[in-house]
């Protein structure tokens, strides 16, 4: 069980790591092929998304960062089928605005993939940031 835990613990970094490259294609090669990201909030990204969805999601929000949004690794609490995830994001925008965002991700593994991320953050920090016009 142990090398079980390091192992979604190690997928957990590897997410994060793949998330500040912002390839859409390292991302989704962790995802299994029915996998669903479920975003907070009632933000145009917020909802659940299927693995289909998941590259246009990434190069619109990611690609709005010219130097990148990177991902630093807080802290996990993990189980060989979940690991939750703190983090911290931060890059400049192309609006020329910092952002600065806590994040917590919870990861539902399946077959040393990512089969679920779920997505907490804060919304109204994103929406002043990545919603020019706040809608």
């Amino acid at each position: 069980m142990p090398d079980e835990i390091d192992a979604s613990r190690q997928l957990a970094a590897d997410f994060l790591e793949a998330l500040s490259s912002g390839d859409a294609d390292r991302i989704l090669s962790l995802y299994t092929e029915d996998a669903t990201v479920w975003t907070a909030g009632s933000l145009p990204i917020s909802g659940r998304h299927p693995r289909a969805a998941v590259r246009a999601l990434c190069e619109g929000l990611l690609g709005a960062f010219p130097d990148g949004l990177n991902f630093e690794l807080r802290g996990t609490t993990a189980e060989p089928d979940r690991v939750a995830v703190e983090a911290r994001g931060h890059g400049l925008h192309a609006s020329g605005q910092r952002y600065e965002q806590e994040y917590h991700f919870l990861l539902v593994l399946r077959g040393g993939l990512i089969a679920e991320v779920r997505e907490y953050f804060d919304t109204e920090h994103a929406r002043a940031i990545l919603i020019p016009d706040g809608n």
